[in-house]
């Protein structure tokens, strides 16, 4: 049997390319999961394991969606070699369990891991940069201004916390928290 694996790292990413492509290859079945890569514990991935058996074919469109490291690709490449899995990773081909084909995974799966590291640290020095700006503010910026969040507390002063969420579009558990933090500086 044909299966297929698509996984993004993040909720807001998208699987619809990575699905049509694989139904376009021919997987009769596709686990899919958003989940980051950095855990090995993949909930989708680790059924889809389950469900391999010798003769079967593995199908992925790029390495890095089985695996972000070295150790781990081999790891879980050679497992499946073991099982007599048949693993193609559609940029790459098919991958072979011969002197030559595991050299290649090494390989690819270095680079891979490199890149990755690569980005952590490039991420790490943009923030190092930002931190010593003036107005840096660790964490996502705040959906709503100051100023609103004092109006819903204002308003909470007549309404139930119900009614000003869906006065405000602000939720119940930011106006608690507003104003629990609002107590705490009095």
């Amino acid at each position: 049997m044909k299966y297929g694996y698509a996984r993004v790292s993040t909720a807001i990413q998208e699987l619809e390319v990575q699905l049509t492509t694989l139904e376009n290859e021919g997987c009769q079945r596709i686990f899919s999961e958003k989940y980051t890569g950095v855990k090995t514990d993949r909930p989708e991935f680790n059924e889809l394991l389950a469900h391999l058996e010798e003769g079967d074919t593995l199908v992925a469109t790029k390495l890095d969606r089985l695996a972000r490291n070295t150790e781990e690709g081999i790891k879980v490449i050679r497992e499946l070699f073991e099982k007599g899995v048949k693993v193609h990773i559609l940029n790459l081909g098919i991958l072979e369990d011969t002197p030559m084909g595991r050299f290649f995974l090494q390989t690819l799966l270095a680079v891979a891991e490199l890149e990755r590291s690569m980005i952590i640290e490039r991420m790490a020095e943009g923030k190092a940069i930002a931190k010593q700006r003036d107005d840096y503010i660790e964490g996502r910026p705040p959906k709503f201004s100051k100023r609103q969040i004092e109006l819903a507390i204002e308003l909470l002063n007549d309404n139930s916390y119900k009614a000003v969420a869906e006065m405000t579009g602000i939720s119940k558990t930011t106006l608690v928290r507003a104003v629990r933090k609002a107590r705490a500086t009095e």
